[in-house]
């Protein structure tokens, strides 16, 4: 697929509120001076329940609307859409496309499997693919058709109609997909990224090369063309966390400080190179850049920094610019 100019996400940290990291009122005034740079197209919102808890992604996402108006709002991804039942997330989320006047992408995946997060629910790990196909099938036909019957392996109704309707048709939906470790090189990855290109309105990841980037995406773009899509209407997407610094040193480390706090977990080296674009502007952009080469047509920023707005403040003056060129 050939390159498109890109268009720039900000990823919130919603968890942050729960950790101390934020305040609902850092959010809330990040997406607004987000929008008013004019570089950001989209604002995205995590999702978990349980395992990393934060503020519910479609009430952010309403609350976001209610304070902006041109960009996109999107979640990344919807962790918990195999334990939602198909039927309330359509509903949901034809809502908030309504109350954002039709700014919603819907992204998915399949969650990350832990019992917390699934057995409440009646849900196996197992499940989670099927899940997850069966019910962006439901969705998109509750938001497109009227007396909608449906008898599949999860879910079953009869004579549906849906309303209100998403203002957008379609209304978009994205899947994540980002195998790691051993599985990153198997069939399951090639079998995800064929399920994307079959289902989803465009790729979402985090944490890969560019090299890997471009090969999935092609996967994608092939197998969407086989199925009688246009691979030139799909959208791909990289989650990337950025620290803007001078200092290289002190942007790793702030960086490396900020993701062990807001996951629970230690990076470490190796996933930071992977994970993380950080350092001064010029190094920053440059890795930026690098995806966007490889097919990334909307990569989403997520600062790694206690400051979220200083860290916009200087992506806006020192990054942004080097970028959306």
């Amino acid at each position: 697929m050939g390159a498109r100019q890109a268009r720039f996400g900000l990823s919130l940290p919603n968890r942050g509120v729960l950790i101390g990291a934020a305040t609902t009122k850092d959010l809330l005034d990040t997406a607004v001076a987000a929008e008013e740079t004019g570089f950001f197209d989209s604002v995205w919102v995590g999702d978990s329940l349980f395992h990393k808890p934060r503020l519910e992604a479609m009430l952010t996402l309403a609350a976001i609307a209610g304070r902006t108006r041109r960009v996109r709002l999107g979640t990344v991804c919807l962790a918990t859409f195999v334990i939602r039942h198909p039927i309330w997330v359509a509903s949901q989320w034809a809502s908030l496309d309504v109350i954002s006047e039709g700014r919603a992408v819907l992204g998915v995946c399949l969650g990350g499997g832990m019992p917390a997060e699934l057995a409440p629910f009646g849900v196996s790990p197992d499940e989670r693919v099927g899940r997850m196909t069966e019910g962006i099938k439901v969705v998109r036909r509750l938001w497109t058709e009227d007396h909608v019957s449906h008898k599949g392996t999860y879910y079953q109704f009869t004579d549906l109609s849906l309303a209100p309707k998403p203002v957008q048709t379609p209304c978009p939906i994205w899947i994540a997909s980002n195998p790691k470790g051993r599985i990153a090189q198997s069939e399951v990855v090639q079998r995800a990224m064929r399920r994307i290109g079959r289902l989803g309105d465009g790729y979402m990841t985090d944490n890969v090369t560019p090299e890997e980037f471009a090969a999935r995406w092609k996967t994608i773009g092939d197998t969407a063309r086989a199925h009688g899509r246009d691979p030139a209407r799909l959208e791909s997407s990289l989650h990337l966390m950025v620290n803007i610094n001078d200092d290289r040193i002190k942007a790793y480390e702030e960086a490396r400080r900020f993701l062990q706090f807001y996951y629970s977990f230690d990076p470490g080296p190796e996933l930071m190179e992977g994970w993380v674009a950080y350092g001064p502007p010029e190094a920053v952009s440059r890795k930026i850049m690098s995806y966007v080469a490889a097919g990334c047509t909307v990569p989403i920023l997520r600062f790694a920094a206690f400051d979220q707005l200083g860290q916009l403040k200087r992506a806006a003056r020192d990054v942004m610019p080097a970028v959306t060129v």
